[in-house]
């Protein structure tokens, strides 16, 4: 699938797919369709059965078999309440954007609006946006149990922790851009999916972790997001994971707090 690879490349989480002449859009595929196809869920059944679980063969399935078709959209002269009122309601990470002569426009993302919403002063902490119930895996997960536990209770991302120490976060454009990496080529002798996904997740995570902790304002965290162009930061107290704060949780706190405002 050319769209794993130009989603990596350009660091995108999300891709629309439209008609080539018209521009018309006909879907988008998200990172989180990607991990579905290559074992995380039902899509995976297209690798078992159409391609008997050989990974090269199921790299050259299109697009549209994975991709979300009719996905939800903005018209072009949508505002950006009309954006946030999707994005918090449906819980959706981004949105293309519809012209006036119906092709894409472009997309909106959750990242998107909290550059505009996050500029605003608030009084919340992160304590009180974030998420205390967590799902968390273990630094000797193997990837195909961790796309699964994706897919299944639709998360993006998993802290991965062990003995209250947390090791980083793995999310589903990790394992997209390894799956797409020369190093599972490398691993690869009969071409089963399953010879590169048995390998422990802690094998995806890199780089220092960012972290932040329960008393830092809303207003703190949005800046920290958008400097290091990441997702979501584990909430650390007395050296435990207490809590994980994402884009939707600022967006969400954000936007409710302009509400109050208007109102």
């Amino acid at each position: 699938i050319g769209a794993a690879g130009e989603m990596t490349k350009c660091g995108f989480r999300r891709l629309p797919v439209t008609d080539a002449g018209t521009k018309k859009l006909r879907g988008i595929v998200t990172s989180g369709d990607i991990i579905n196809f290559m074992g995380g869920g039902d899509k995976y059944h297209l690798v078992e059965v159409r391609h008997n679980g050989n990974l090269i063969a199921a790299l050259n399935e299109n697009v549209r078999t994975i991709m979300t078709q009719q996905p939800v959209t903005l018209g072009y002269d949508a505002s950006i309440s009309d954006a946030v009122d999707i994005i918090t309601g449906k819980k959706i990470g981004g949105l293309p954007i519809i012209g006036r002569d119906g092709a894409l426009a472009g997309i909106v993302t959750e990242r998107d609006v909290l550059r505009v919403l996050g500029s605003q002063r608030s009084p919340l902490k992160v304590e009180d946006v974030m998420t205390t119930s967590l799902r968390v895996t273990a630094p000797d997960c193997p990837i195909a149990k961790v796309t699964r536990d994706m897919t299944s209770y639709r998360f993006r991302r998993l802290p991965v922790v062990s003995d209250d120490v947390v090791y980083g976060i793995v999310t589903a454009t990790d394992i997209m851009r390894y799956l797409g990496s020369r190093e599972v080529f490398a691993r690869l002798t009969t071409g089963n999916v399953a010879e590169v996904t048995a390998l422990p997740v802690r094998t995806l995570i890199a780089g220092s972790l960012i972290t932040t902790t329960p008393e830092k304002s809303i207003n703190e965290a949005a800046r920290e997001m958008l400097k290091k162009n990441i997702g979501a930061l584990p909430v650390i107290e007395d050296s435990r994971l207490v809590g994980l704060v994402t884009e939707f949780d600022l967006v969400r706190a954000f936007a409710r707090g302009e509400s109050d405002v208007r109102a």
